[in-house]
């Protein structure tokens, strides 16, 4: 039975899997890797211990499993690894794509360059490395997680990125496939230190410290490796992930966007993969808190014990009765990008209980949901039909329902909430020959359960539009930056 290795790299979770030629995980190995906060706004990871923790997961997984044909890497995006090139050791922390040091530089390339540089995004990130900790060492290398990795797993002898990461990291020219000298230079960042950009799918060279050398196949960033694993290989198709923010991702095809910059209604062309020098294209529309609104149910006001029980409190009444929350913790998103908007809680009455608040925090991250989808569809001109969706939150039945009945479309749930896994396996397959083409990764696709739209929700959406007004601009210093 050929199985693929994948190390899947999320923001606070490292999962080593094997596939099979199914795309069903039958072996797998998870660690906790929450990054540190040491300040407010800074996120931070010890680059050396996910390294350390990715080898030994693989090496345990190959230990008691048949040997793995082919090794693919899916990774949180844009976080920011700089290391000496001769000894292969970090010379600071990995900065995380959460990590906001740089916001006024951000500000700053937009209002004097006109570069529109997001606080997400590595680059300014890697000018801060360079200028804050690099001190007198010059021969570095920068790269993504999946690159940082790639150089581990083949013992200093690989250093590339492939076209998913590179394309986020604000680094690249309008095609995703080369770096731009005039972007680097504006940061002072050296050409020398940057990967060699290379397919999502391909064999990139040999994990040499890992047993019987297996040929690393594929890297992808996490979003895109979830639209691949979930079958969105077609124009038109499209995934939602609920971690603790929400990301929708939409195939659009092999025709490139006329502009890199943000769209109209909000969303982003992206990198969807890259196999044999072609680039699929896709667009992604952005929700900066989904399960993080669950959480705070739990760990803040104490309405429910886990996040699991919100589906169990939220059946528990027929509707919010009339209670609305708009979900923007972190200010909004796509299609209204407004970073001081709040959270809001609207339509209270003395006899709103405990489950009609959790119920409405459900609605509110569908309705935002909804928004995605709504946005995407205007800035590519494509219809979304069905819904795949992956995440923390998609195993709660009544979220989906809502999603589906608030949407109007049917909802398909992966049948694991980690789909990232199965797209770095079906991209590293496909290199090795498991799979003959793309297509295939769609008639793969074997949802866990499918829901139906129920009741029609149309009216909730014009009170939705209210409450969003109302949420917004909320702290007007913040609603003012724009990147």
């Amino acid at each position: 039975m050929p199985v693929i290795l994948v190390l899947d790299i999320g923001t606070t979770t490292m999962r080593a899997a094997l596939v099979d030629e199914h795309l069903e995980v039958v072996d797998l190995e998870a660690t906790a890797m929450p990054p540190s906060t040491p300040f407010p706004g800074l996120v931070e990871f010890d680059a050396a211990a996910m390294a350390t923790a990715a080898v030994d997961a693989a090496t345990t997984l190959i230990g008691r499993g048949p040997p793995p044909v082919a090794v693919g890497i899916a990774n949180q995006r844009a976080s920011t690894i700089v290391w000496d090139r001769a000894t292969g050791t970090p010379i600071g922390p990995g900065i995380g794509w959460q990590d906001l040091r740089t916001v006024f530089d951000c500000i700053t390339a937009k209002s004097e360059h006109g570069l529109s540089i997001a606080p997400n995004q590595s680059i300014t990130k890697l000018a801060w490395l360079l200028a804050n900790v690099a001190g007198s060492t010059t021969d570095l290398c920068f790269g993504t997680v999946d690159s940082w990795l790639t150089w581990t797993l083949t013992g200093g002898a690989v250093h590339v990125t492939d076209q998913t990461n590179a394309a986020v990291t604000g680094l690249c020219g309008a095609q995703a496939g080369s770096w731009s000298e005039e972007h680097a230079g504006l940061f002072d960042v050296p050409m020398e230190l940057l990967p060699r950009i290379v397919d999502s799918s391909g064999v990139v060279g040999t994990a040499t410290v890992l047993p019987g050398g297996p040929p690393i196949a594929a890297l992808v960033g996490d979003q895109q490796a979830s639209l691949v694993g979930q079958g969105c290989v077609r124009p038109g198709q499209a995934k939602i992930t609920f971690g603790s923010g929400g990301m929708l991702d939409l195939c659009t095809g092999p025709v490139a966007p006329v502009s890199q910059q943000r769209a109209e209604h909000g969303t982003y062309p992206i990198v969807a993969w890259s196999r044999d020098g072609m680039v699929t294209w896709g667009t992604e529309a952005i929700m900066l808190s989904a399960g993080t609104n669950v959480q705070w149910l739990v760990e803040d006001l104490g309405l429910i014990a886990s996040p699991a029980a919100s589906h169990e409190v939220a059946a528990s009444v027929a509707s919010t009765d009339g209670v609305t929350y708009v979900p923007a913790l972190l200010g909004l998103g796509t299609p209204r990008w407004d970073f001081g908007a709040r959270g809001t809680l609207l339509g209270v009455t003395r006899g709103t209980t405990a489950a009609h608040v959790v119920r409405a925090v459900l609605d509110g991250v569908a309705q935002r949901a909804v928004d995605l989808v709504e946005a995407a569809e205007s800035d590519t001109g494509l219809a979304i039909g069905t819904l795949r969706v992956d995440g923390g939150m998609s195993s709660n039945p009544t979220f989906v329902q809502a999603v589906a009945d608030l949407s109007g479309r049917s909802v398909e749930v992966s049948p694991i909430a980690e789909a990232t896994t199965l797209g770095a396996a079906f991209l590293a397959g496909l290199a090795v020959g498991t799979w003959q083409n793309v297509d295939e990764a769609a008639d793969l696709w074997r949802p866990k359960v499918i829901t139906e739209p129920g009741t029609d929700r149309t009216a909730d959406r014009a009170m939705w539009i209210e409450a969003v007004d109302r949420s917004a601009e909320w702290i007007p210093e913040l609603s003012a930056l724009d990147f």
